[in-house]
């Protein structure tokens, strides 16, 4: 028997193909973040802070509690791959693949980005996204992914037997070990699947490969989020530029990107629900 041969169809395929889907998680009973009450509190902020991401390269920032984190286009079209940290415990980070299965493929205002296990809970709450007008095109593309990992080193020596720095997975890893004094061996664990901020991604209708196309960001942009606890968070713009090329690239046009970060009126928020670590403790 060849393991070449393609199986053969059982007589019932076209029934067990047409066996309706059940969406996994229903969501019916997650807890839903006040946008109303976030509405207002954005009437207050006051920028503190800001940092510049510089093209092909990595930087880290701090958001506490209770503040909001604006990821800005200033110059030209550009991507960002965006990992979030809780600022006082490294080991929970942001869980790409749970943030996907809580609400889709791509995420905009009113989602929010989950912590891994066991922490499970809201690390973040989308407030604002210009781009939110774009939804899905006649492609399946939308923007902002939590469906691809983020460009590395080792795919790329995987697919071209060549050598490149500025991946974003790199760039993250300089990143963490600059803000927290670490080696870039012991930075590189904590690095994780990202949130794809600005990319425009989806899977292709014939082959449902990953694919990206150019960036549809203009200078003026922004995604901004709401950190539900202590945030170190670092952002790669991205060596691919828009990706509407390649995305692990010397020659792509790359652009700067702006983190600002604003403080609101805190008595706003007196009582709002910050969240705590999940419950659960595992079985008896």
């Amino acid at each position: 028997m060849s393991f070449h041969t393609r199986p053969v169809p059982p007589a019932d395929a076209a029934a067990r193909r047409a066996v309706k889907p059940v969406v996994c998680y229903p969501v019916e009973t997650l807890p839903v973040p006040d946008m109303d009450r976030l509405s207002a509190v954005r009437e207050t902020l006051t920028k503190i802070d800001e940092v510049i991401v510089p093209p092909r390269e990595g930087k880290a920032f701090n958001v506490p509690k209770g503040h909001f984190l604006r990821i800005v286009s200033v110059e030209g079209p550009q991507v960002g791959d965006l990992n979030l940290w809780n600022a006082n415990d490294l080991n929970e980070r942001f869980f790409s693949g749970k943030t996907r299965a809580l609400h889709a493929t791509h995420v905009t205002t009113g989602n929010r980005l989950w912590s891994n296990l066991p922490n499970l809970r809201p690390m973040a709450t989308i407030t604002h996204d210009t781009l939110g007008w774009y939804g899905f095109d006649e492609y399946g593309g939308g923007v902002h992914d939590v469906i691809g990992t983020r460009c590395d080193p080792y795919t790329n020596r995987l697919l071209s037997g060549g050598d490149y720095h500025h991946c974003c997975h790199s760039n993250l890893c300089g990143a963490l070990s600059e803000a927290r004094g670490m080696s870039l061996k012991e930075a590189e664990p904590y690095v994780h699947d990202v949130l794809n901020v600005f990319m425009c991604t989806g899977f292709t209708h014939d082959t449902h490969q990953y694919f990206m196309k150019a960036s549809p960001v203009r200078p003026g942009d922004f995604l901004e989020m709401f950190a539900e606890i202590d945030l170190l968070g670092g952002l790669s713009a991205c060596p691919g530029g828009d990706c509407s090329a390649e995305h692990s690239s010397d020659t792509a046009a790359c652009h700067p990107l702006k983190v600002e970060i604003f403080r609101p009126d805190m008595a706003l928020l007196a009582h709002w629900p910050f969240p705590e670590r999940n419950p659960y403790r595992g079985r008896p």
